[in-house]
């Protein structure tokens, strides 16, 4: 295990350090911009997206995962974050081509900047883990990927919170307590 543990974190961190700062900037200040925010992704790519809108939640904004029984129609100042690693589900490069058509804004965040979900986004970041032998070994199928994006989330988080004027204890009470 120790093993996976400073391959993945090793990776993660060189992943990290290779993104476009330029294209995140234009993330947060899409998402604070943005009337809505939707998130949407499958499987794993879609717990990581999850993830993320429950932290947007807790700063207050108004947030839904598409294909939730509750949500909303997507409207023209809305931003629709899409995460998908190979960038070819075809759900994902779907939904992507319906947002637009609407004018909202789409956001792909994939492994493969030239993909079809790319192609259809209006901003796509490219998070470009390693693709090698060891990696089949110690951090199977989208691992990389994944964790990258967890962990890029997790660090949009303090930055959007900074901007909005937000604290720990302004997050604290919309967090959900479960008794």
């Amino acid at each position: 295990m120790k093993e996976a543990v400073c391959y993945i974190v090793k990776e993660v961190q060189e992943a990290l350090q290779n993104v476009d700062a330029k294209v995140v900037e234009e993330i947060v200040s899409s998402v604070i911009s943005a009337e809505k925010v939707f998130v949407y992704g499958v499987g794993r790519s879609g717990l990581v997206g999850q993830a993320f809108a429950v932290r947007l939640v807790q700063m207050g904004l108004d947030v839904h995962f598409i294909g939730e029984m509750t949500t909303p129609i997507v409207g023209e100042k809305d931003i629709v974050i899409i995460i998908s690693n190979t960038g070819e589900t075809m759900s994902a490069i779907q939904t992507a081509n319906i947002v637009r058509r609407v004018g909202a804004k789409v956001i792909a965040v994939t492994s493969n900047i030239n993909s079809k979900l790319s192609q259809a986004a209006n901003v796509s970041l490219e998070l470009a883990p390693k693709r090698d032998e060891q990696r089949r070994k110690l951090a199977p199928l989208g691992t990389l990927f994944e964790d990258t994006a967890f962990i890029l989330f997790d660090c949009m988080v303090p930055v959007i919170m900074n901007r909005l004027g937000l604290s720990e204890s302004s997050l604290r009470r919309r967090h959900a307590i479960w008794v």
